[in-house]
């Protein structure tokens, strides 16, 4: 009888088990459900009534289009290549400046700004507003390009500017003189049209991004933070609109970079006695060298989705998917870990999962009968938002565990802070509200620049930096960035022009509006 009332209770606390997580379960799904069909981030300011500006009709007339254009291809065919930190085409640079103080004499000769040469090639412009009490805010560029070589397979040649089934090919359309002559060209014609800004701002073109900045864009930091500056924030280049290039996406989405990945350069290092090939020891500095670097591949380092600003990136996106990636994407507070699992098996989608681990130069032995004495690799990382460059480089040791293997940080920095991007955001939002009003089919999304920009140099004059210009990339296109056939519609610079006309004048107002209720009014 014991025996029985024993069994009876398991039976019963299973069942009250089994019905516990079926709750749960239950909680969890009608939880999900009213996620998935509610959530729509940041929307609030969308409907809110903005303070209205004095705005100039960003209509652009078909001569003026033409000379736009022109000024474009001229830039792109000046080759203001960066080939290394020390070595620049320096005539190109000055080639450069002369083209920018022919094709926008009204920035150059009007009052309200002051134009500064820094480090010789780079360009600062101050523009003052009306409003000195309002914060200034800055728009950056880069004129310098990185090497091009038509034998790679260019179908025009990459400095050319040649116009080919409806694209304008060159090195630099896409990055970055599109945004360079596109803010300037902007400026150019509110300037004709009369235009004063309310609240002031600065342009800062630097001419050695390609090769981290520390000639430009330092010293224009060092100019600004000697006068005192503080900025309301940053728009450098980054990101883009995507169309057809996210899977399962309803629409193009135009994703603002809030922070980039950090970078570590680690060089890897064998030193054994040399000798001849004919006696060779159990394990050689290529072979010893050549395990540490298959085990970093074979152990990457941890998942980390969902402790970055890339959490918020599919949040902001969930409600342009279908069914079934819209409910995950709405609850990634529960799939996380299987999403992550999911990306991480593409290379593009990897990036955005942990800190990214590449192996770029191995090189070892003079001869091929002579053991060598020395081998070494160098491995360049791209550090993940929710790690620091000691806990990467701490891991490095730890994966590779063997102390004949030398392990030397040869330069590095951490993950950029992230930038703010609520409803309280002033940049993120005019940033938001210019891109929707030209192109309402958009959805606005956080972002992470996997690649860096010299906007890093900029944290001590604001804590928000975005990166983002409204080039529109579609399947295919990001291949071209740095690489071959680079190119850019005539339309998509059109484009780019207004955006940048309208953000000028969207920037004049004092504050952001109050988010409109998400509820429906009686």
């Amino acid at each position: 009888m014991t025996g029985h009332n024993t069994k009876w209770r398991v039976v019963r606390f299973l069942k009250l088990v089994l019905l516990g997580l079926l709750l749960i379960l239950l909680i969890l799904l009608f939880v999900g459900a009213v996620r998935t069909f509610t959530l729509e981030v940041n929307a609030g300011l969308q409907l809110a009534q903005w303070e209205k500006t004095a705005n100039i009709s960003a209509h652009i007339s078909k001569q003026e289009r033409a000379v736009l254009l022109a000024n474009f291809k001229e830039a792109i065919r000046i080759p203001t290549v960066s080939f290394s930190g020390s070595e620049q085409n320096t005539s190109a640079l000055r080639e450069f400046d002369q083209l920018l103080r022919k094709v926008f004499p009204t920035v150059f000769s009007s009052s309200l700004v002051k134009h500064e040469v820094v480090a010789h090639y780079s360009h600062l412009f101050t523009v003052l507003g009306t409003e000195p009490e309002l914060v200034p805010y800055m728009l950056l560029a880069h004129i310098d390009v990185v090497p091009a070589n038509e034998a790679d397979g260019w179908e025009a040649p990459p400095f050319s500017a040649k116009e080919l089934n409806g694209f304008i090919y060159g090195r630099g359309t896409i990055d970055n003189k599109q945004s360079v002559m596109g803010i300037l060209q902007a400026l150019e014609y509110l300037l004709q049209r009369g235009y004063v800004p309310q609240r002031g701002f600065y342009i800062g073109l630097g001419h050695d991004e390609e090769v981290s900045g520390i000639n430009g864009a330092v010293n224009i930091v060092k100019l600004l933070k000697s006068r005192g500056v503080k900025l309301q924030y940053v728009l450098d280049e980054g990101l883009a609109v995507l169309d057809g290039i996210i899977n399962g996406l309803k629409g193009p989405a135009a994703l603002i970079g809030v922070s980039e990945k950090g970078s570590a350069t680690v060089k890897l290092s064998v030193s054994m006695k040399p000798g001849h090939s004919s006696l060779p020891p159990r394990e050689s500095s290529i072979g010893i060298l050549a395990a540490a670097v298959t085990r970093l591949e074979e152990y990457p380092m941890p998942r980390l989705f969902g402790y970055g600003p890339e959490r918020a990136t599919f949040e902001h996106l969930a409600h342009k998917f279908d069914l079934p990636l819209r409910f995950i994407m709405s609850n990634l507070w529960l799939f996380t870990p299987l999403l992550s699992r999911v990306m991480e098996r593409r290379p593009a989608m990897n990036a955005f999962v942990r800190t990214t681990t590449a192996v770029t130069m191995f090189n070892a032995g003079v001869k091929v009968n002579v053991l060598p004495s020395h081998a070494e690799a160098m491995v360049n990382l791209r550090i993940h938002s929710a790690q620091t460059l000691q806990e990467v480089v701490e891991l490095i040791e730890s994966t590779i565990a063997d102390e004949r293997v030398k392990i030397e940080l040869v330069s590095g920095f951490d993950p950029l802070p992230i930038s703010s991007y609520t409803e309280q955001s002033f940049g993120f939002q005019i940033i938001k509200k210019t891109l929707l009003d030209m192109f309402p089919q958009l959805t606005v999304a956080p972002g992470i620049c996997v690649g860096n920009t010299d906007s890093r140099h900029y944290t001590d004059l604001t804590k928000d930096i975005y990166r983002f210009a409204p080039t529109w990339f579609k399947p295919g296109d990001t291949e071209r960035f740095h690489g071959i056939n680079e190119r850019m519609s005539p339309k998509n610079y059109e484009e780019l022009v207004a955006f940048y006309f309208q953000l000028f004048q969207n920037c004049d107002i004092r504050n952001l509006p109050t988010p409109h209720e998400s509820q429906h009014e009686l």
